[in-house]
């Protein structure tokens, strides 16, 4: 009894000195996260990680890449390329500029260097853009049953403008061919109206044509014999703001009378048809 008493009691004794070994879990909050597992590559607990060995020179990205003489040949040549930049900026800018202290001193220099081989006739500054409305009129002599008469000025780019304001499409017709047709005429002759070169008598015949092209498609009661043409220049009046003072009344310039030949006149429409199918 007493030695089953004592096995009994050693038992006992040896299972709380087990219970006194056994490692107890630590309980966490659920605030704080679970540490990640230790990879294969992981250092071990305890341990520095190891200091990544600097790069060689000669094996970065871009120049830093090359060795230190091909680095000073590239900063050179890119300092050299931006210099030409720089100074091609320059020259075109005076270039285009108004007139000023440089261009007058430098104005060769700069012509050489713009003007190498081709030439650029552009200006990014208008020295005196235009600030006048030119209209171009046109009159005509007509023979009927009552006689010869003549009518009264017809605005044709008033009929342009007229054509062109509230249309979505405008045609590039009403838009410039009777305003570059006008130019054509007035810089290929003089004051006088005497031309000045070889493209006058064509700037002649093209202004003639335009007009009798309007004239045909008016009822004038007879046969037009001869036109005679004008512009009404009037400047365009200063903003209500501006304390500048400008003569706003139209001033004319009017072409000598000219007599209508056949050639002025448009061709019938049956007729250039025929033509055309004959070519």
């Amino acid at each position: 009894m007493d030695a089953d008493h004592d096995g009994s009691s050693g038992s006992g004794d040896s299972g709380s000195a087990h219970e006194g070994v056994r490692p107890h879990a630590v309980s966490r909050t659920s605030s704080e996260p679970d540490a990640p597992a230790p990879g294969p590559d992981s250092p071990a607990p305890g341990t520095e990680a190891p200091v990544p060995a600097p790069t060689p020179p000669g094996t970065g990205v871009g120049i830093a890449g090359l060795s230190f003489g091909y680095q000073l040949v590239a900063a050179l040549s890119l300092s050299l390329i931006g210099l030409l930049a720089c100074a091609q900026v320059a020259m075109v800018f005076l270039h285009v500029a108004p007139s000023n202290t440089l261009t007058k001193q430098h104005g060769k220099t700069v012509d050489d260097w713009i003007y190498p081989e081709f030439e650029q006739n552009w200006k990014l500054f208008a020295p005196n853009p235009l600030q006048q409305n030119i209209a171009v009129h046109v009159r005509a002599e007509v023979s009927g049953a009552e006689g010869r008469r003549t009518t009264g000025w017809i605005s044709l780019t008033q009929e342009d403008g007229d054509a062109i304001r509230g249309s979505l499409f405008p045609s590039h017709v009403h838009q410039n061919e009777l305003r570059r047709g006008w130019d054509f005429y007035v810089n290929s002759h003089d004051d006088r109206n005497k031309p000045n070169g070889l493209r006058g008598d064509l700037s002649e015949r093209y202004i003639r044509r335009i007009a009798m092209l309007r004239l045909s498609e008016r009822d004038l009661g007879g046969t037009v014999e001869r036109i005679q043409m004008r512009s009404a220049s009037s400047t365009i009046s200063p903003p209500p703001w501006s304390t500048e003072k400008a003569d706003t009344r139209p001033s004319y310039r009017e072409l000598p009378w000219w007599p209508v030949t056949p050639d002025d006149l448009p061709a019938p429409r049956d007729a250039a048809r025929a033509e055309e199918g004959t070519e």
